[in-house]
């Protein structure tokens, strides 16, 4: 692999569950984003270097081009659009469901029933599909409050364990989307590094299929 490549990756779960299939296709930073002041990461291979960008940001990075490559929650792409980049890869990491919840026994207000969440075209896609009308109320984060205060009667969000929901007498109801890290391609770089990009994918793919039978 010649040609140099950037990747966008986001601190966290994502970060974490990423680094072995990179160590698998013999790729490794040489620091760790949750010590490091650094943005840009150098690895163990001259031409490659990861970006640490937002999650929310990652399909924006690669997208326009500031980087080749990225990791991203499929969440985060439904949410995005993602019309402008390539998505050649399933990671099968970071898994989780992107759910409706709400209060067991609540009873419904009058009018539209208001939903809490972030994910707020993904929410607007999937009930424009039941033919139901309901009124979106956009939250950053403590989804789970929404209801707790009066704010809405449900929430749509990602959904691991379901412990935080339960906490927050919460219950998962309807499935709206399983949730994996995809790996995402700049369609301009697929064209222009279109060996060093194939290459990647390639050993990122035996990596995923490996890790998958160690399992």
């Amino acid at each position: 692999m010649s040609e140099s490549l950037t990747i966008a990756l986001s601190k966290g779960r994502i970060f974490k569950e990423t680094v072995p299939l990179l160590a698998r296709a013999g790729i490794e930073p040489v620091e760790d984003p949750e010590r490091s002041r650094k943005l840009i990461l150098d690895t163990n291979l001259p031409q490659m270097k990861l970006v640490i960008v937002r999650a929310s940001d990652v399909p924006t990075y690669v997208e326009y081009g500031a980087a080749d490559l990225g990791v991203a929650g499929k969440d985060v792409l439904l949410e995005h659009g993602g019309e402008g980049v390539y998505e050649p890869l399933d990671l099968r990491i970071a898994r989780c469901r992107l759910m409706l919840a709400e209060r067991p026994g609540l009873a419904p207000r009058p009018g539209r029933r208001r939903i809490a969440t972030k994910y707020v075209q993904s929410a607007r896609r999937y009930f424009a599909a039941k033919g139901e009308q309901v009124e979106i109320i956009k939250l950053y984060g403590s989804m789970e409050l929404a209801p707790l205060v009066g704010l809405a009667e449900a929430i749509v969000d990602v959904v691991d364990t379901g412990n935080t929901l339960r906490a927050n007498g919460l219950e998962p109801t309807e499935h709206i989307a399983d949730i994996s890290s995809r790996l995402i391609v700049n369609k301009a770089a697929m064209k222009t590094k279109s060996r060093a990009i194939k290459d990647f994918i390639a050993h990122m793919q035996a990596a995923v299929e490996d890790l998958k039978q160690s399992a």
